[in-house]
């Protein structure tokens, strides 16, 4: 989907924005419009848009392969400024609990 549409960029995380965006660049009308070109079901983004749900990887994957972005550009439209994300970040400072032998 090579289209000519600028995208502007969030101060901060704003799950709303990114909606918002990818609405504009895949010319959906509303939220049940964009559910039906994603694949994905409607309360999914309702639960996105009332941050009851953080947008995850598969969200993130499926996104791609729709619009041809980046999976920095979509990042970036999330407003998530880090440089790196490490998978182990929220661990890291958690001791491993091993389980006892039976």
């Amino acid at each position: 989907m090579d289209q000519d549409i600028s995208f502007t960029l969030p101060a901060d995380y704003d799950p709303n924005h990114f909606i918002d965006q990818l609405a504009m660049r895949l010319r959906a009308k509303n939220d049940a419009a964009l559910c039906r070109m994603l694949g994905v079901e409607p309360p999914l983004l309702s639960k996105i848009r009332h941050r009851r749900l953080a947008v995850g990887a598969p969200l993130l994957i499926r996104v791609h392969e729709v619009t041809g972005l980046g999976i920095g550009d979509l990042r970036q439209l999330l407003g998530d400024r880090r440089r790196k994300y490490r998978i182990g970040e929220a661990l890291a400072d958690r001791p491993l609990k091993r389980s006892s032998p039976v």
